[in-house]
């Protein structure tokens, strides 16, 4: 810390450091504030001795921003520099600059430089070994105009902030070297992709027909048994008809056959923790953001080409949309990996970040640092980025990660400009409650749902009741519990939106995001093997096979983590974001080995897109056409009204058969069950009286004709 500074930490307040302090306080002239560049003096006075060198001042007029200041007192001359000052309304109602367009902007005859930086006194562009000074405009804003075509050449900033020189990279960068060495220039012309546009998106009438599958681009294809040539790669998810050795399909060809109608990739925005020329050394989910407008290279095969880069990454996004399925991007707008790194910090030291009143730094995402997203240039940063996906890439949607940190009115502005796309996004987050420096009503948590109406919300109470409290490994849930918690299974399959069944967990029905396995925490194969050590593992499996029923067959918008649907295990690693390909990657194998379960949930997905009473737009039309039915036990059944069929769903989570008695007497045919050869032998139910077998799920549809 300087220990001759004086910080602007208010409107009319400076706090002053310095050693002399004692001294200073005896001499007969009171400090003055001098602007050199205007040859200005403010006056002051000492108003409070907070330490033995930390003194508060206060003046009356405003002081500018960014401008050379020096405290006179004595003959001590203290530099003056923005600090709190930053953090205040007053600060955005001077400085922020809403309107303009930063980053750059390429001609073929000129690219312009633009970038925000209200506290610095210079700030200096290096491009091909020269360096141009940018120009002071309103607002904080910096710019320069440099003629030629400077497609394909690098660039980065020279700041000073703060009596500091620091180097840093573009925020607003759009291609970058390998390893985030240096923001490259390109003409955005060269990464247009033929038949690559917002035309050529996948559509659905309404975003609750959505089932989605989360996914890990590298996870995906880095099997040599997916039958992938760039395995672990961007290109490797624009691959079809690859297969097991066995003739199984895998990678993209299977997600389109399993019928999901979102696939949510892990952040693959630039990220920290591996080397982009060496990725295979290491590993990571992704959460380590670092530059958020740039595709992140250790997925591409040519990670130092940014032109080829951004190519890859569209030719995936354009791959999946071939294939009739949307993309939803997995986004980190919470934190960044090393505050101190970070260009936001460098720009304007103070601003970006949340800090407590007591001037420590925040950290409730538990990551070091909590990005301000509710400060003016914080959240224009962010629907900026979201513009960029939409424009350049044309994705369906965002999935933000502890979204419970973001605040209310960046979530909404997010969804403002959503809404101008051509056909529905999906925004949904983690609605969790952190302990970050914002106040409570302002964070995007699932208890101001009503608020968010159009974002929707991971629903941690239906996993929880399923398979048990997550955090605590031995806990069950109505699945592994022998039909525990069977009492909010109405209010689960409901959408947790009715409020006769209990305590709303969201607002509406469409908000609810249905979960029993995600990317965190253990796999459901794994939290079994923990929770329900004593069983066998067939009972196990028709454990999980319950869960990700419910989860299939419930009200909301059902959410499967891949290989969720072939029981997939990661070794028992509760949190594997840098464990490796070994623990992480997606097992082929294993998917050629439960190709049954793996039919069976397609069945459940294949019924759902069906039949619309699955996936109900309202709770008054829930109201009309659910209703829970009487069962023995621990057996849970409800009915399911449509306009020409009607279904019956029975869930038995016990080692118990039971006798049912059906709604009514009919010819009941069996649409879906999670035992394989009473599927193949019996077809149907004739009449109201049927069984069901241990930890079996059944669903029958009533056929218009009684017998």
């Amino acid at each position: 810390m300087e220990t001759h500074v004086a910080w602007i930490d208010d409107v009319h307040v400076l706090t002053v450091i310095v050693n002399e302090l004692s001294i200073l306080l005896n001499t007969e002239e009171p400090p003055v504030i001098y602007w050199e560049a205007q040859e200005k003096y403010f006056l002051t006075k000492v108003e409070k001795v907070i330490a033995d060198s930390t003194v508060r001042i206060i003046f009356l007029e405003e002081l500018p921003i960014g401008e050379n200041l020096d405290l006179l007192w004595g003959t001590a001359k203290i530099p003056i520099y923005p600090r709190a000052i930053v953090r205040t309304d007053w600060f955005d109602q001077h400085y922020a600059n809403l309107n303009t367009t930063l980053g750059i902007d390429y001609d073929d005859s000129a690219t312009t430089f633009s970038i925000w930086a209200p506290t610095a006194t210079s700030v200096q562009v290096q491009l091909d070994n020269r360096c141009f000074s940018l120009n002071r405009e309103d607002n904080g804003l910096w710019k320069i105009k440099i003629d030629g075509d400077w497609h394909g050449f690098t660039y980065d900033y020279q700041v000073i902030v703060n009596g500091q020189t620091k180097r840093l990279n573009d925020p607003y960068a759009k291609a970058m070297l390998a390893n985030s060495e240096k923001s490259v220039i390109i003409d955005p012309a060269k990464t247009d992709l033929p038949n690559f546009n917002k035309q050529n998106r996948p559509t659905l009438q309404n975003l609750q027909d959505a089932i989605i599958y989360e996914l890990h681009v590298r996870d995906a294809t880095n099997q040599v048994d997916s039958g992938v040539v760039n395995r672990g790669k961007f290109l490797g998810l624009t691959e079809t008809a690859t297969t097991t050795k066995n003739g199984f399909s895998t990678a993209l060809t299977y997600m389109k056959e399993l019928g999901c109608t979102h696939v949510q990739l892990l952040p693959i925005n630039d990220f920290a923790r591996v080397d982009e020329t060496s990725p295979n050394v290491s590993y990571n989910w992704g959460y380590d953001p670092l530059y958020f407008q740039v595709p992140e290279g250790s997925y591409s095969i040519t990670p130092n080409d940014p032109v080829a880069r951004i190519n890859e990454c569209k030719k995936m996004i354009q791959a999946f949309h071939q294939e009739d399925i949307a993309v939803i991007l997995d986004v980190v707008y919470n934190h960044v990996f090393i505050m101190e790194e970070s260009p936001f910090e460098k720009l304007v030291p103070g601003y970006y970040f949340r800090y407590h009143n007591d001037g420590s730094l925040s950290n409730g995402t538990g990551v070091g640092n909590d990005f301000a997203t509710e400060r003016a240039m914080a959240r224009k940063f962010i629907v900026d980025t979201i513009d960029w996906w939409l424009n350049e890439y044309h994705v369906d949607g965002f999935r933000f990660d502890l979204m419970g940190a973001i605040d209310i009115e960046t979530m909404n502005k997010i969804h403002e400009r959503c809404q101008q796309e051509t056909v529905p996004i999906m925004l949904l987050g983690e609605g969790w409650d952190l302990p970050t420096a914002l106040a409570s009503e302002k964070k995007a948590t699932s208890m101001h749902a009503n608020q968010l109406t159009n974002i929707k919300f991971f629903n941690d109470y239906f996993r929880d009741s399923l398979k048990g409290q997550l955090f605590n490994q031995h806990d069950t849930g109505y699945v592994n519990g022998q039909g525990r918690f069977i009492e909010r299974l109405p209010h689960l399959i409901s959408g947790t939106a009715l409020e006769e069944f209990g305590a709303p967990f969201v607002a509406e029905v469409n908000q609810t995001i249905n979960y029993v396995e995600c990317h965190d925490n253990h796999t459901l194969w794994d939290r079994l093997l923990l929770s329900n050590d004593q069983d066998s593992e067939l009972t196990r499996k028709k454990m999980h096979q319950l869960a990700s029923g419910i989860t299939l067959l419930s009200q909301g918008i059902p959410f499967i983590h891949a290989g969720q649907e072939w029981f997939r295990t990661k070794q028992g690693d509760e949190n594997s974001y840098i464990s490796g390909d070994w623990i992480n990657q997606l097992d082929w194998r294993k998917r050629e080995v439960e190709n049954d379960n793996v039919e069976f949930i397609k069945t459940l997905i294949t019924l759902r897109k069906k039949y619309n009473v699955f996936r109900l737009t309202s709770k008054q039309d829930i109201r009309r056409r659910l209703y829970i039915v009487d069962t023995p036990a621990t057996v849970f059944g409800f009915t399911l009204l449509g306009d020409n069929e009607d279904f019956a769903i029975y869930i038995n989570p016990t080692n118990t058969s039971y006798s049912l008695r059906l709604p009514s007497s009919a010819k009941w045919r069996i649409m879906a069950n999670n035992n394989f050869t009473k599927n193949t032998a019996q077809q149907e139910v004739i009449g109201e009286f049927t069984s069901i077998d241990p930890y079996e799920l059944v669903v029958f549809k009533k056929s218009r004709e009684i017998k």
